[in-house]
């Protein structure tokens, strides 16, 4: 793989500025707490999946001002020349937590932690949140799809329609950890080893004189990857019945009986019904059929339950841009400082609007699970410092509706938070992205059906520990009395 680039400067320029009053207020090693959290899950859906970590670790690797970097600010004439002297030397040396990538997640818990000198921290935001979000929102889409599939490969196709190469690049990273079987994005799989493939575009089909022409030259080139696209001129009048023409006069010759059609325009129920019942009177019912042509879940769903025979499918735009809902939400907030002793101290954010009050203090997060079932129950967030104890009973209860409480007896927790860098130092060993995807569906397994449909899912409980809950409310009541 290529160099990261250095991204040190992309960020929101009221980073630096912060950054450089931090350092003319003496705040410079103040030890500072922030979590990276979402409010809401894109689409209605009932969860999330992680996905950017590893990008983070690359760029906090990486993190430094150049020669250059100082120059240009220098330039601006807003930043002192001792915090300038300062930016020379400049690298990361906190800690930093995280969900792996792949894990389902919910709103209001913390995906990432950084603890971090103030300026340290402060000045990661915009890269860890553009990174975390992007990818997160392309899995999320991707896993969706996947789902609407019911066991079908889904192909990324998006890579002409996203917004811009990272776009194309990274989405197609996040797409297969969330399930898809490969992507249309060649330096993907170079980059990061997603599987690409392809077929052919309508003007191959163009370039021959005749439909036949350019069928039975595809076959001959490639003979072991013949997915022929059929809906140029006319799918049912010249392009099925010159497929299958090719297939028999030049593939099944070879012994080879691995080949398929696809469609990417027109009423993709009713042609692949009737392009099924052809292939199958040709003697070919091994052909697979792929569909494309601007789908996303809701179409592949009902496609398939008007009884469309697509053996597979090629998404685009709708996945790579995740068009119907294409911002994440993720946001970066304080929870926490150390006084001079070290001691954690908890901070809060409140709002008029209560879904934008923040969990306080340096937190972790247990996933809880049914024994008889293997089935996530809810989240729990807990102060650093707690450890549950899964022989004992233990009682959880819905943090905006308090007296909605369980009691669970036979359960496993399990943090799920990591650490990834600890004193600027990388602890983490990242899994290869096979290890990532496999871990992704394995974890989505682990949540009910109810929490999985695409309407009006089943809300997941986020629970506060009843220590955390106390903390966050007595800061509550102490605002409320300034």
């Amino acid at each position: 793989m290529n160099e990261f680039p250095n991204y040190t400067l992309l960020c929101d320029y009221y980073e630096l500025t912060m950054g450089n009053g931090y350092f003319q207020n003496g705040f410079l090693d103040k030890m500072s707490y922030f979590d990276v959290f979402f409010r809401t899950v894109p689409d209605g859906g009932g969860f999330a999946i992680a996905a950017g970590l590893e990008q983070v670790i690359q760029y906090i690797e990486n993190l430094h001002f150049s020669p250059e970097d100082i120059r240009f600010l220098k330039s601006k004439g807003q930043f002192s020349q001792e915090f300038l002297d300062y930016l020379k030397d400049f690298r990361f040396t906190g800690d930093i937590f995280a969900v792996p990538e792949g894990t389902p997640i919910f709103p209001r818990e913390p995906i990432l932690t950084v603890r971090a000198p103030a300026l340290q921290a402060q000045l990661v935001e915009t890269f860890l949140l553009l990174t975390l979000n992007h990818q997160s929102l392309i899995a999320t889409k991707a896993n969706r799809i996947v789902r609407s599939a019911k066991g079908r490969p889904v192909a990324e196709f998006g890579s002409r329609r996203a917004q811009g190469s990272d776009g194309a690049i990274l989405g197609a990273r996040a797409a297969y950890i969330a399930g898809c079987s490969s992507t249309a994005c060649t330096l993907s799989d170079q980059l990061y080893g997603v599987p690409a493939s392809g077929t052919m575009a309508h003007s191959w089909v163009q370039m021959f004189d005749d439909e036949y022409s350019a069928f039975k030259t595809y076959c001959e080139i490639y003979p072991n990857n013949a997915t022929l696209l059929v809906d140029t001129y006319n799918v049912l009048k010249s392009g099925v019945p010159n497929a299958i023409r090719a297939f028999k006069e030049v593939l099944l010759p070879r012994g080879i009986t691995s080949f398929g059609i696809r469609l990417d325009s027109g009423d993709i129920t009713y042609l692949s019904k009737k392009a099924r019942k052809m292939l199958d009177e040709a003697g070919l019912p091994g052909c697979k059929i792929v569909a494309s042509n601007s789908l996303d879940e809701y179409l592949i769903e009902t496609l398939l339950s008007q009884g469309a025979c697509v053996d597979a499918f090629g998404v685009g735009e709708r996945l790579i841009t995740s068009k119907s809902d294409p911002v994440f939400g993720g946001v970066y907030k304080l929870c926490a400082v150390e006084n001079e002793a070290g001691a954690v101290i908890p901070k809060i954010k409140i709002s008029e609007n209560t879904a934008k009050i923040t969990n306080p203090h340096f937190k972790k997060v247990y996933r809880l699970f049914e024994n008889s079932t293997g089935k996530a129950i809810a989240d729990l967030l807990c102060v650093h410092d707690e450890v549950l104890d899964c022989t004992q009973p233990l009682e959880i209860f819905d943090p905006d509706a308090t007296w909605k409480r369980q009691t669970l007896t036979d359960f496993t927790a399990r943090e799920l938070m990591v650490p990834v860098f600890r004193k600027g130092q990388r602890v983490y060993t990242s899994p290869s992205i096979q290890e990532i995807r496999s871990y992704c569906a394995e974890q989505v397994d682990t949540l009910w059906d109810e929490v999985k449909r695409f309407e009006n899912p089943h809300n997941y409980y986020v629970d506060l520990s009843q220590k955390l809950w106390n903390i966050k409310h007595q800061l509550l009541e102490n605002q409320g009395r300034k």
